[in-house]
């Protein structure tokens, strides 16, 4: 369950905005008024507010919309799950590209086996890089498959940190692109999900794609980052991929209380469904920047409800962070890879590598 690309066809560009498209407009002619004599400033200060206000709808607003994903048909409410890691990483850095950290796996089934489409850090610059496996824990890499333009609106800073889905034969990816503290997700070179408008809770940044195909629709979990730098998460929507519409009462999972161990923010979701619910895994940060994995259940995809369930490393390697997972459900087996470091850092540095692990399904009440 991750995300992907789209397409081209001829005629109307399917990249452009939603709000390009054209409407009718009434042409009636208005009745004469009586002309006002303005002064020139104000004048000026009018029409500059109007391009500001202009300016700021145009590109900080996607659009808006209520609605929930199919509803799940419940299951057992004890239920919850271990997390039961492998002691050591299964892809580690490497040279170049991504000598600094590996991070952030997106895995998908294709017809070849699993395939990871994963972010390689080598100190200035994220990439995506690709690696294939038979079973999921020994990798061999392929390479770097992507990296910024910085003449375009991606900058030089990242072009990774994404989700990949395999459908209709191809493999789509949303990443991050952007600006470091002004990120945003595209797909195939285009800007697909903006910042949300002003004083929003995702008005600095959109970053953390994960995406789940349910017909007819695409869904788009992800991060979202406020004027205080604040992570929640919320959720979009799409028919093809590239027009998204923001859940209108977004951010659906908050920051926990103080002494939590997401206080300071939590994002980097992960969605799955299985045992009758959705499930979500995101990464929670306190506040010293260590990271840690929490569980969360929805009937309905938007509606959410935190477990007590708080999953950290248990080795040397990934002591400080376990971050960034991505769950694929094969034959009743809940497969998971993630993130890991020995570093309290907030976004990089942490001497990254891949780790994996199963879900083992549990009865709440038996682990008091």
């Amino acid at each position: 369950m991750n995300a992907d690309k789209t397409n081209s066809t001829g005629g109307a560009d399917p990249l452009a905005p939603a709000w390009m498209s054209p409407r009718r407009r009434d042409r009636t002619t208005p009745a004469p008024r009586q002309k006002l004599s303005l002064p020139s400033a104000f004048i000026g200060v009018h029409r500059r507010l109007i391009l500001l206000l202009a300016v700021i709808f145009l590109s900080g607003c996607s659009p808006y919309a209520d609605f929930t994903l199919p509803a799940a048909p419940g299951g057992d409410p004890h239920l919850t799950f271990a997390f039961d890691a492998l002691p050591e990483p299964v892809l580690t850095r490497g040279a170049g590209w991504e000598s600094g950290d590996v991070l952030n796996p997106s895995v998908i089934r294709e017809s070849s086996g699993l395939v990871n489409y994963y972010s390689g850090f080598d100190g200035h610059t994220w990439h995506t890089g690709r690696a294939v496996s038979a079973d999921g824990v020994h990798w061999q890499k392929q390479g770097k498959l992507l990296s910024p333009a910085p003449s375009t609106w991606e900058g030089s800073y990242i072009a990774a940190n994404g989700a990949a889905v395999a459908w209709q034969g191809r493999v789509w990816y949303w990443y991050v692109a952007g600006p470091k503290a002004r990120p945003r997700i595209g797909l195939e070179g285009r800007v697909v999900l903006p910042a949300g408008p002003y004083m929003s809770w995702d008005e600095y940044g959109v970053s953390d794609p994960y995406v789940v195909r349910i017909e007819p629709y695409f869904y788009l979990y992800y991060t979202g980052l406020d004027r205080g730098s604040r992570q929640q998460v919320g959720v979009a929507r799409s028919a093809d991929g590239v027009h998204w519409e923001k859940l209108r009462s977004n951010p659906i999972l908050e920051p926990g209380d103080p002494g939590s161990f997401d206080e300071n923010g939590l994002g980097e979701p992960a969605v799955w469904q299985s045992h009758g619910f959705y499930w979500m895994l995101d990464t929670g940060r306190d506040i010293t920047q260590n990271r840690r994995l929490g569980l969360a259940r929805s009937l309905d995809g938007v509606h959410w409800t935190k477990l007590p369930a708080v999953f950290q490393g248990a080795q040397a390697w990934d002591s400080k962070v376990i971050c960034d997972p991505s769950v694929l459900v094969e034959g009743g087996t809940i497969r998971v890879w993630f993130g890991g470091g020995d570093v309290a850092s907030p976004d990089e540095n942490l001497h990254g590598q891949i780790g994996y692990a199963t879900l083992r399904p549990v009865n709440a009440t038996l682990q008091k």
